[in-house]
């Protein structure tokens, strides 16, 4: 496996949580814009201007985050993500499979346009997000 990082929800203020660690850690902030981005249209006008993805890059350590909460809303339990960054495509079918044994898939395995990706929780309550980059732009 490539590695693990943090990805956390923000309800509303990641480009407000995302630019404080940036000020207190140092590093690279990249922020992806819902208008700005190619999955625009699938979104409502109200989210437009809210954060699809965020990432924090200082040497090894990385932190990602998002506006994007899920269907039952942010709680405390599920701002919290692992993102599991596979180093092929085998490797993500058989981690994503192994770990949602028991739990409970929230997104099955798709293609979007950063790579193909889904997210479950496990039998733990853990939520994981599994990703392999396909497109090579990682």
């Amino acid at each position: 496996m490539t590695q693990i990082d943090p990805y956390i929800t923000f309800d509303g203020q990641c480009r407000d949580a995302m630019t404080f660690y940036l000020e207190c850690l140092g590093g690279k902030l990249e922020l992806m814009v819902i208008e700005e981005s190619p999955m625009a249209d699938q979104f409502p006008a109200a989210m437009q201007k809210s954060i699809l993805h965020a990432s924090l890059t200082k040497d090894a350590l990385i932190i990602l985050g998002s506006d994007m909460e899920g269907n039952k809303g942010l709680v405390k339990g599920n701002n919290l993500t692992l993102s599991l960054s596979c180093s092929s495509e085998e490797e993500m079918n058989h981690v994503f499979s192994a770990l949602s044994t028991g739990g409970k898939v929230h997104c099955p395995l798709e293609d979007f346009f950063a790579g193909r990706m889904g997210t479950l929780e496990d039998k733990f309550g853990i939520h994981w997000s599994v990703f392999f980059d396909n497109t090579g732009s990682r």
